[in-house]
């Protein structure tokens, strides 16, 4: 086992042994060490000193600590010797009772996104550092008791330069003059009980916009950050009113006071997720941030992950999992709050229903997850952290919220949010397991919810629903049935609450005729209340979007959308059919070029603009990737033509005119090379259109991919653009171009270079793999597997890289269908099986493996 991995035995039995209390910390960013000494690597390490009080029953136990060293230690008064730290921790042993521990040591930024990053932002040379601490890189600051269930105090201090901003999960102090010259000291009040992954500390040359938030217990202050360099785009009080509604309708519908004292939110560069929620102390990824153009569905996008973070105040922050065996009801939880709270929002402020967006991106996510073949239950078995790592999926998320919300319609809405504000009053700054929330619920509802656990949480897989009816001469049901399937592998057949909807066809219009709800259950349910009704032109299963499963349309109904899905105005139901179709495109049931002509027929009328965008990037993938090679350059064609198209009748400035720019540059063959070069020197441009940074780099892009810019373009639009996302985007068009010199350079930083910053290496190696450049590619099938071996190995490079870089790494690298064939999979099971990778290599592998396997299955069937 990796010493940085921690099993959930381990952290059990330390808690039968150990109960924190409180824990003070000193980070000192100075560059000196404990005795005033200038360190050796001033711009790579840090002191710090963590002095923990707890109970013990006795015996020996130990503390976290990822650390280049120890300089001392002491346990009640008396040192102990820093050699003993080893393997990430430092082992101590106590007798019963009362006891205070503390370790000073040399501790090192991070650049991976872990721990302490460290960053300097090229456009002007200021550094900014902030945390990301989950799973359990805490210890990457400071020592500590790394599990979510050793929640305590925490009272922070900071030595850093005078003049920085400094932020942290209490109200910031001012600050005081410091121990050397130049330095300041900030000292904040103590916490109240958190655990380790939700303290924080944002440090740097930070722009802050001060504000404050109204909340139940009276004003709080509400600060927003983000680097000089980027103030120009923040838009503190778009941000900010998103936030006081949420607060609005959290605390109501919680009936719980937001607990902590103030809310920070920092937008902070080279962030590997979307957001955190350090308790009070927000950290969001800043290019969302919005740099250029960008749709309305970006914006109710962000708006969204503001809510999730802030719906983790209360569920995952205030009241927090014992073990990340309940990170599902943690992510799951927020995931379905904020779309209720954007609903709730929508229904006093006006508009877009957030759940026709979740119908349209989030659960396609769960969908494409669950059939992978590591698909686990919603309620996972997390044995340690390797497993929680990889977890941070679909299911956990979407698959997850989806369930969450059949929950709420199973025991009704008023109940779930009555037993959840027992569950908050009940549970309050410690820590709870999934049957303590089921427990309220159950109480709350009077509904026995054993069944709904074990269908729902405990079982993976998604069931696939389809109708199967028949009709006489007037097109009325003689039988109407449900069927619902489930794969071989996980056989579980679920309870489902779905309505069905029967669609007509009048005046231009599908409109709803007929709504039922029905509860099915087994693999046959007859739904004798349809018989003697009218077919009409479409029937929808889930309509509503009740349930989680996968919908089948029946061959008439399926004729009616290709025909005539403009004509479907309800964008729910159209949400549905989109989810319908992409699902038997993506399983070999549909062909890639029919796909591409039903999206080409719903694109123009499609309002959503989440939709609009998961329409143009599912079509590109169907021509590019699901399409066999004898028809592939006509299907992609049709696709530019679509697009085109949409781009001339879209209206000037509007969402879809930039949501069709963006997904020509994309989809674009060499043949509209000379229409995107023509953009960037504004020739032709439609009107209205921006031709931003964002989309110069799109372009940009788009042209190196197909060969008709190179190194002297990319370099100019570099100069042109010299900031950390300009940095980023070069070195993603520079892996895209089709030279045989330019893949190996990209491979070569790819995978021996250590100082690539973690967001540049993560478009590296997105762009690296393209398609048409089969020539150049092949050469990198065996380096991959050598590559896989390395990263397995922890050489090189791979000893030090975080798990965002690992997983980039194994993921984008992956050859494509173009290079690689069934034969080459098979020889990879081989290899696997030979190899006996650890669980990160071969879980990355599995998957991949299975969606080339899947591209090739499309390839075919496009053929018929």
């Amino acid at each position: 086992m990796s010493s940085v991995n921690i099993t959930r035995e381990e952290a059990q039995q330390r808690s039968q042994v150990i109960t924190a209390h409180s824990s003070k910390v000193l980070v000192d960013l100075s560059g000196r060490d404990p005795n005033g000494d200038p360190l050796g690597e001033p711009t790579e390490t840090f002191v710090s000193s963590s002095t923990i009080q707890f109970s013990s029953t006795g015996g020996q136990s130990h503390l976290d600590l990822i650390a280049d060293g120890v300089y001392a230690a002491d346990l009640d008064g008396t040192p102990l010797d820093p050699a003993a730290f080893s393997h990430n921790r430092f082992p101590f042993t106590t007798e019963p009772g009362t006891h205070e521990i503390t370790v000073t040591a040399l501790c090192r930024y991070s650049h991976s996104g872990e721990g302490l990053h460290r960053f300097v932002d090229p456009a002007d040379g200021k550094v900014y550092l902030y945390t990301q601490f989950e799973i359990a890189d805490a210890r990457r600051m400071y020592a500590d008791f790394e599990q979510p269930d050793q929640k305590m105090t925490f009272e922070l201090q900071v030595i850093a330069p005078t003049g920085w901003t400094i932020v942290s999960n209490s109200p910031a102090p001012e600050p005081t003059e410091g121990p050397w010259e130049g330095m300041s000291r900030w000292s904040f009040e103590p916490t109240l009980p958190i655990s380790t992954y939700l303290t924080a500390l944002v440090a740097g040359e930070y722009h802050v916009d001060h504000g404050t938030i109204h909340t139940a217990s009276g004003e709080i202050d509400a600060d927003i950050l983000c680097r000089q360099s980027i103030t120009e785009y923040l838009d503190a009080d778009r941000i900010r009113t998103t936030t006081q509604r949420g607060f609005e309708v959290y605390e109501a519908e919680f009936g719980y006071p937001y607990p902590f004292g103030k809310y920070t939110q920092s937008f902070v560069p080279e962030f590997n997720a979307g957001a955190m929620e350090n308790a009070a102390c927000i950290t969001h990824r800043d290019d969302l941030l919005f740099r250029s153009r960008v749709t309305s569905a970006a914006y109710e996008n962000r708006d969204n992950t503001i809510l999730h973070e802030l719906a983790h105040m209360w569920f995952g922050d205030l009241v927090t999992m014992k073990w990340w065996d309940d990170l599902w009801l943690n992510e799951s939880f927020a995931e379905w709050a904020s779309h209720y709270c954007q609903e709730k929002i929508v229904e006093k402020h006006g508009g877009i229903d957030p759940w026709v967006s979740f119908a349209n991106q989030r659960k396609t996510w769960g969908y494409t997850q669950d059939q992978l073949p590591t698909t686990h239950p919603i309620a996972a078995d997390m044995i340690d952290l390797d497993t929680v790592e990889q977890n941070f999926d679909g299911i956990t998320y979407a698959k997850g919220a989806s369930t969450l919300k059949q929950l709420v319609a199973f025991v009704g809405e008023d109940k779930f949010l009555a037993g959840v504000r027992t569950y908050f009053a009940q549970n309050a700054f410690s820590n709870t397991e999934l049957k303590d929330l089921l427990h309220q619920l159950q109480v709350a509802s009077g509904r026995d919810l054993s069944s709904f656990t074990e269908q729902w949480l405990r079982t993976p897989g998604v069931n696939t629903v389809r109708p199967d009816y028949d009709v006489d001469e007037k097109g009325n049901f003689t039988r109407f049935d449900i069927v619902q399937t489930a794969t071989e592998k996980y056989p579980t057949l679920r309870t489902h609450r779905l309505g069905v909807g029967i669609y007509t066809l009048t005046d231009d219009h599908l409109t709803r005729t007929e709504l039922l709800d029905v509860d099915i259950h087994d693999e046959r349910t007859p739904i004798a209340a349809l018989v003697g009704h009218s077919r009409g032109d479409l029937v929808l299963l889930n309509d509503s979007d009740l349930t989680y499963a996968k919908v089948r349309l029946d061959d008439h109904s399926m004729a009616t959308l290709i025909d005539r899905i403009d004509a479907l105005s309800d964008p729910l139901a159209r949400a549905l059919c989109w989810s319908s179709a992409w699902d038997m495109c993506r399983d070999a049931e549909m062909r890639a070029q029919d796909y591409v002509t039903l999206v080409g027929k719903g694109l123009p009328s499609e309002t959503d603009l989440t939709a609009v965008t998961a329409l143009i990037r599912q079509a590109t993938t169907a021509a590019i990737s699901y399409s066999n090679a004898e028809d592939r350059q006509e299907v992609r064609d049709r696709l530019v033509a679509i697009l085109a198209t949409g781009l001339r009748d879209a209206m000037p400035g509007s969402d879809h005119q930039v949501a069709y720019a963006n997904g020509l540059a994309t989809a674009a063959t060499t043949d509209a090379a000379d229409l995107l070069k023509g953009w960037l020197s504004g020739e032709e441009v439609p009107e209205g259109l921006s031709i931003d940074q964002g989309m110069r780099w799109r372009l940009v892009t788009a042209l190196a991919r197909v060969g008709r810019v190179g190194e002297d373009e990319i370099a100019a639009e570099l100069q042109r653009d010299n900031t950390i996302s300009g940095s980023e985007q070069a070195a993603g068009a520079r892996a895209a171009m089709p030279t045989a010199q330019a893949k190996q350079a990209a491979w070569q930083r790819a995978t021996t270079d250590d100082s690539v910053p973690n967001e540049t290496y993560r478009q590296l190696v997105m762009q690296f793999i393209q398609p048409d450049q089969t020539e150049v590619l092949s050469p990198y099938v065996d380096p991959y597997l050598e590559l896989c071996k390395a990263i397995d190995s922890h050489e090189g490079q791979w000893a030090k890289a975080g798990h965002a870089q690992v997983q980039n790494a194994l993921m984008w690298l992956f050859p494509s269908t173009e290079v690689i064939d069934a034969a080459w999979l098979n020889k990879l099971e081989g290899w696997v099986s030979d190899n006996d990778p650890g669980s990160t290599v071969r879980r990355v592998l599995a998957e991949r493996a299975d969606n080339a396997r899947r591209i090739l299955r499309c390839q075919e069937a496009s053929r018929g």
